[in-house]
C-alpha cells in the first residue's frame, strides 16, 4: 500500500494522485488497497483529510478540516480503479456543501458544514472537473463497450 514515506505506515491523501497521473495500473493491487484504504480511514463522513494530523509532524497544531481537493482527488481515483458508485456518491455529496454561489473553499468542515480556509479555492474546483470528467469518461466506455 502506498504511505506517507518509506518509514512510516501514516496514509496521505497525496498518493491518490498515483491513480490520476497512471503512476501504477487501474488494476494494481497496491493502488486498488490504497484508495480504497483513504476512502475508508482518513475521512469523516466521506470527506478526505490531508493526513491524520497525530501521526504526522508537520510543525502545525490543531486540527485541520477535510480538504475538498483531496476530496475530488478520491472521486477520481474511485472512478479509476472501478468503484464507479461510490465515485458518483461521494460526488454528489460533495457537489451538496457547494456554497450558494456554487463555489468550493480550500477546506470543509464537516461538523458544522462550514467551508474554511481560501474561498474561492482555485485548486478545490480544478479538481472538481477533473473528477466529474472522470466520471464522465466512465459512464461513456461504459455505453460503447
Amino acid at each position: 500500500m502506498l504511505r506517507q514515506h518509506y518509514d512510516t505506515d501514516a496514509l496521505d491523501a497525496s498518493t491518490l494522485l498515483a491513480a490520476i497521473f497512471g503512476f501504477l495500473p487501474p488494476d494494481d493491487k497496491r493502488l486498488r488497497a490504497s484508495v480504497l484504504a483513504i476512502a475508508d480511514e482518513l475521512t469523516e463522513h466521506g470527506f478526505v483529510l490531508r493526513y491524520r494530523t497525530g501521526e504526522t509532524d508537520d510543525g502545525m497544531s490543531g486540527k485541520e478540516g477535510t480538504f475538498l481537493i483531496c476530496s475530488f482527488w478520491l472521486v477520481s481515483a474511485l472512478a479509476i480503479i472501478g468503484e464507479e458508485q461510490r465515485a458518483r456518491d461521494l460526488m454528489e455529496t460533495l457537489l451538496w456543501v457547494a456554497s450558494p454561489l456554487g463555489l468550493f473553499a480550500e477546506e470543509f468542515a464537516v461538523a458544522t458544514g462550514r467551508h474554511l480556509g481560501n474561498f474561492p479555492q482555485a485548486f478545490s474546483h480544478l479538481a472538481l472537473i477533473e473528477a466529474e470528467a472522470r466520471i464522465i469518461v466512465v459512464e461513456l466506455l461504459q455505453e460503447f463497450s
